[in-house]
């Protein structure tokens, strides 16, 4: 992989900061503080830790706006840690290459191959699959018929992506995950027999989502499971069918949702959330790892515990449960005296 370089200036430009110092000189790649060398930039994310600047041996740093100058060219910015991503980004961009089909893939003879496309070895493209610009595609990657995948996305090895599912533009998805498998759906009868309920409808990930390995996003039963722009969604994730994920919504690893729960914008769950079923989100609701909720949430409201309750009646009965263990030696203490006095009463 081969770094990008860019001067400072440029840089400063990219992420809307204000270089101090030589502005024109270049930068080639992106390290740490820690093992930074010359032509690396890095980033301190608080002016309060300038002093793990003393032994920096990179060329620049990205540093608050607090810091007004230092003996090596810096970038001032409002959020280091969001501008270092960006330069970090930037740094390793590569300029696509269309490497085409490779001999041992298989695609079928009613889809339509663009000219840049990168489709690797093993990788099944089944028919009717309309195919963007620019998309990657890794072994063992499994496209099923009627798919749609748009321009810049990045399948992982291994990634399944079953009948008639709409991918957007941007979306990358890493291996193992599975998009479009079959809703947990079942009728049963008197006699405890489960009969299966078919689940004809479709998942449409919009642009710019990524999905995180061996994740899950269930079809819907009818109609759309929707992932929508800009989500970022972690490793090992159960989404099940008719879920609705608002935009730039996080979710942690392990996090499950049950069916039909519906997620605003800015949503943020912990890992290992638990959402019950037809539940409704607004927008920016955040919930502390390991949580369970049963019951729709207000725009804005933070919640934690299982039950989940409101993040500060939470906290305090957190604190409350750490003294049960002395609260109830207390407790059979007290018991004890009123049954002393009792007994001296009696006599």
């Amino acid at each position: 992989m081969t770094n990008k370089k860019r001067t400072v200036a440029e840089l400063a430009k990219l992420v809307e900061g204000e270089s101090v110092g030589d502005d024109k000189l270049v930068i080639t790649g992106f390290a740490p503080l820690e093992t930074a060398s010359t032509g690396d930039i890095s980033f301190l994310v608080k002016a309060k830790d300038k002093r793990l600047l003393a032994d920096f041996q990179g060329s620049a740093v990205i540093v608050p706006e607090e810091i007004e100058e230092l003996e090596l060219p810096i970038i001032r910015v409002q959020d280091p840690y969001l501008a270092a991503a960006k330069i970090h980004t930037l740094l390793l961009e590569e300029e696509f290459v269309a490497k085409g089909v490779h001999a041992r893939a298989y695609v079928h003879e009613s889809t339509p191959v663009p000219e840049q496309i990168a489709v690797a070895p093993l990788a099944c493209i089944g028919a009717r699959v309309q195919l963007g610009e620019r998309v990657v595609i890794d072994s063992g990657v499994v496209i099923e018929d009627d798919v749609e995948i748009g321009d810049d996305t990045l399948l992982k090895s291994n990634v399944t992506i079953e009948k008639g599912c709409k991918i957007g533009n941007r979306v990358i998805i890493h291996a193992g995950a599975v998009i479009g498998s079959d809703g947990y759906g079942y009728a049963t009868d008197k006699m405890g027999t489960h009969f299966k309920r078919p689940q004809v409808g479709i998942v449409q990930i919009d642009d710019d989502v990524e999905i995180g390995a061996n994740s899950c996003v269930d079809r819907a039963a009818y109609g759309v499971t929707h992932i929508k722009a800009g989500a970022k969604i972690d490793n090992l994730v159960m989404i099940a069918h008719n879920v609705v994920i608002g935009e730039n919504s996080l979710l942690v690893s392990q996090v499950g949702i049950a069916g039909s729960t519906t997620l605003g914008r800015n949503v943020v769950l912990g890992g290992q959330v638990g959402l019950a079923d037809h539940l409704t989100f607004g927008d920016g609701v955040m919930v502390a790892g390991g949580s369970g909720v049963h019951n729709n949430q207000e725009d804005g409201a933070m919640i934690g515990g299982y039950p989940a309750l409101p993040m500060r009646q939470w906290v305090r009965s957190v604190s409350q449960f750490t003294k049960l263990p002395q609260m109830g030696r207390d407790l059979r203490r007290v018991k004890k005296a009123v049954a002393a006095l009792e007994d001296e009463e009696k006599e």
